[in-house]
């Protein structure tokens, strides 16, 4: 008897070790659950945490910089095609001729030298770029805000080549998605705005420059736009049996406003915003940019907000991002950090917050945290920037308070070039940092393509991407049933979250 109830248990012990060793796969789990046993068995590990993070699809970026999203060698290679030169004090371009000699003792030398001095060339690099940048000489602030206007000029006959780096970094992050914010155009809206002059009639204003050259300048952006991809497109042999991987990335435009011009300019950039994103559905949006603790943009928050709020009830459809709350104590006057990210959810009409690192400054700011879950106020993470910029990382951070009071997030890159950073890495630091599983990884790649401002209904029934809607209850590693095929063939956003969803599927059972 005791020899077989001996038996019996080996035979209850071979069972359990059956079912729960690690090292055979679980017939309940699903891939999904594989996938996040093997994170966390490798969470020690750096490196495999970050092949299993460069090969996670992360749906879409939608706070990403055109103008900060190269990388200072493509910025060398530009200017060099340009024959620019380099201001040897300040490292910033300037115009030819240049220095005929490429000597240490050059004032102005060719940008080309640099190829074949490596001081040089790397000098380059940490003055347009954060590489090299040690705290306590130079303020991240001051040090990042100061790359554009040296390395600007480079990207002025090269948008198109940039559009096609961009596009090959989202592919090499498995993005399927960019929102670039991209002054499409160029300067033409500001500077009409600033032959209008100001009026601080804001209906009067808008007609004089719709009859004095707004529309003009619509049409010159988008030839631009369409001169430019074609660009891109032709760099990347999209379309060719060799297409490089970024012609699979889907690119949309934010119309970005320069916030730190002069009123009449950034009511007309604004404007010109409103209009191309109601006739061109390559532009989906508009945001502001420019560094928030600057004079006009400090004095004229409240205006701009104005502005949008008005202008929104002409162009309802119009979807708005807003950068608020890129502060941090010390960086502004206390009153300051109280106020931004609130006026714009609430007067203009931001559906997604860029930065929002000052919210707890806010006035009430747990029941704004609150209006911002129920608005379903997405906030795009920038972690790698928030740290470099006004050094807030780590616990400082508000991504887990927003986390925990169910505001949807969503990581981003913000500068990649000029960070010296990826999405990857982004991935990378938020797991390093606040202990994410993958099932948190992929709630934020799915709320990325969620509250993008694709057109057309979602593929998810609800907003935290827990059901799919009706005519697509399968799941995409099953061919879509005729009623799914119709909704994604009507609908862009459920196709992209699709995709998605079957690059999950490919992903997970690696597994």
């Amino acid at each position: 008897m005791r020899g077989e109830l001996r038996q019996i248990h080996l035979c209850v012990l071979v069972l359990i070790g059956f079912f729960t060793s690690p090292a055979m796969p679980q017939s309940a789990s699903t891939t999904a659950q594989r996938a996040n046993r093997y994170l966390e068995s490798v969470r020690t590990q750096p490196p495999l945490v970050l092949a299993f993070l460069r090969d996670m699809p992360k749906g879409g970026d939608l706070h990403n910089h055109l103008g900060g999203a190269i990388y200072a060698e493509d910025l060398i290679d530009f200017a060099t095609k340009d024959h620019l030169c380099v201001d040897r004090a300040s490292l910033s371009l300037l115009p030819g001729p240049c220095d005929t000699a490429c000597s240490q003792d050059s004032a102005k030398p060719a940008v080309q030298c640099g190829y074949h001095d490596p001081d040089f060339y790397g000098s380059l690099i940490d003055a347009w770029s954060m590489r090299n940048w040690e705290r306590g000489r130079e303020s991240g602030h001051d040090h990042f805000f100061a790359t554009f206007s040296k390395f600007a000029s480079a990207l002025d006959l090269h948008t198109g080549e940039a559009i096609a780096d961009a596009m090959n970094q989202a592919a090499a992050d498995h993005l399927q998605y960019l929102e670039l914010m991209h002054t499409v155009g160029g300067m033409e809206s500001a500077m009409l705005g600033a032959k209008i002059g100001w009026n601080d009639d804001f209906a009067s204003m808008r007609e004089k420059l719709l009859s004095g050259g707004l529309r003009d300048a619509i049409a010159h952006a988008g030839s631009d736009l369409d001169r430019d991809e074609k660009i891109a497109h032709n760099q990347l042999r999209c379309g060719t049996p060799s297409a490089a991987p970024g012609c699979r990335v889907t690119i949309r435009y934010l119309y970005q406003v320069l916030r730190g011009l002069a009123p009449e300019q950034v009511f007309a950039q604004i404007l010109m915003g409103f209009e191309l994103a109601s006739s061109d559905p390559r532009v989906v949006g508009l945001n502001l940019v420019m560094a928030e603790d600057w004079y006009l943009p400090i004095r004229d928050f409240d205006l701009h907000m104005k502005m949008l709020d008005y202008l929104r009830a002409i162009y309802p459809k119009v979807h708005i991002s807003l950068h608020a709350g890129e502060l941090a104590m010390g960086l502004v006057p206390p009153e300051s950090l109280t106020f931004h990210i609130r006026e714009s959810v609430e007067v203009g009409h931001a559906e997604r917050i860029g930065h929002g690192v000052d919210v707890m400054y806010e006035h009430d700011p747990l029941q704004l945290l609150e209006e911002m879950a129920q608005r379903k106020v997405l906030v795009e993470i920038c972690l790698t920037s928030n740290d470099v910029i006004l050094g807030v990382k780590g616990n400082e951070h508000p991504f887990p308070i927003y986390r925990k009071h169910s505001v949807p997030v969503a990581l981003a890159t913000d500068d990649e070039g000029v960070s010296r950073s990826d999405m990857t890495h982004e991935y990378l630091r938020a797991v390093e940092t606040y202990n994410l599983s993958y099932s948190d990884l992929k709630y934020m790649a799915r709320q990325s393509l969620e509250h993008s401002f694709l057109p057309g209904s979602s593929l998810w029934a609800d907003r935290q991407a827990t059901r799919r809607v009706g005519e697509c209850p399968t799941t995409p590693a099953i061919a879509p049933a005729a009623a799914c095929r119709k909704f994604l063939e009507a609908n862009e956003k459920a196709r992209q979250q699709w995709q998605l969803e079957r690059e999950f599927d490919d992903f997970e059972k690696r597994f």
